[in-house]
């Protein structure tokens, strides 16, 4: 069976069930304040980019056994480079 898919969009809706069971793993592990979109980006600019015809349970699987810490530590990095100002509005 080949699935292919219109987007990201579409392939992000098709992986949602895995990364909501992620993202439950990971709110028991004390990291409550990442989301979804978190282990999206990490994989996708870690593991996925230098990766080519993934296979849907590849995907699968990447994302239910990515280390909590690696998604943890790109997402600080991430917060770091972000540009920080005071909002005064």
């Amino acid at each position: 069976m080949n699935l292919e898919f219109q987007s990201e969009q579409d392939l992000y809706k098709r992986l949602k069930p895995a990364l909501d069971s992620k993202l439950n793993e990971l709110k028991l592990n004390s990291y409550g304040y990442l989301k979804q979109e978190d282990i999206w980006n990490y994989l996708k600019e870690t593991k996925w980019r230098s990766s080519s015809n993934l296979a849907l349970n590849e995907m699968v699987s990447d994302i239910l056994n990515c280390d909590n810490e690696l998604v943890d530590d790109y997402f600080k990095q991430r917060i770091k480079r972000a540009a920080r100002k005071i909002d005064f509005d």
